[in-house]
């Protein structure tokens, strides 16, 4: 049985290393193979922590965390990120950014995915001021030798929440992957327009 915990800004601070090391251990997997270190993960985190409208929805196991997805305003996340959008003309003002959602294997298939979204989604809300909401998902070819068999992409899931994914909307960045290291990725926008609170 889990339970799922909404926290926001620096009320995160005694969970950062459980989500780092899931991050590490989640993102070693296809599709990102991320050869992550704790280092980086503190860095890149920080900038959740000391956002005051960030949102950090967590499952658990007991006391163990078992999966945890992100959220904050575009503009509180690091330029590489808001400067897509601020090239094509839209106010990067009005989107909040889902940054991961990350759950170990034998968590999935029981709704937390949708957890996440949901509470994310209505923090996004709540704040006010937000049109929409996004996030980016890592471009890979449908031949690239690693994937493995019967991998299913989480396409239909998103579609699904209501998302949309928008070719030409992309961030590119650098992380290190098993035996090839250091190397450049592209990440594509999906976005939603974030209906008002009834």
């Amino acid at each position: 049985m889990h339970r799922i915990a909404v926290l926001r800004g620096a009320d995160v601070a005694p969970y950062l290393d459980d989500v780092a090391r899931l991050r590490i251990a989640v993102f070693a997997d296809w599709p990102y193979l991320y050869d992550g270190s704790a280092g980086y993960e503190r860095d890149y985190l920080a900038a959740y922590a000391r956002s005051p409208r960030s949102v950090f929805v967590l499952a658990f196991d007991g006391e163990a965390v078992v999966g945890a997805s992100t959220g904050l305003p575009l503009l509180d996340d690091t330029d590489a990120f808001s400067a897509p959008l601020v090239a094509q003309g839209i106010d990067a003002g009005k989107v909040f950014y889902f940054g991961e959602s990350v759950l170990l294997p034998a968590w999935r298939g029981r709704g937390i995915g949708h957890a996440f979204f949901d509470a994310r989604e209505a923090h996004a809300r709540a704040l006010g001021g937000f049109e929409t909401t996004a996030f980016c998902a890592v471009d890979r070819e449908a031949d690239d030798p690693r994937r493995p068999a019967g991998h299913r992409d989480n396409d239909a899931f998103w579609h699904k929440r209501g998302y949309a994914r928008r070719d030409g909307l992309a961030v590119t960045l650098p992380w290190k992957e098993p035996g090839r290291g250091e190397a450049m990725h592209t990440l594509t926008f999906w976005t939603r327009a974030l209906e008002p609170s009834t």
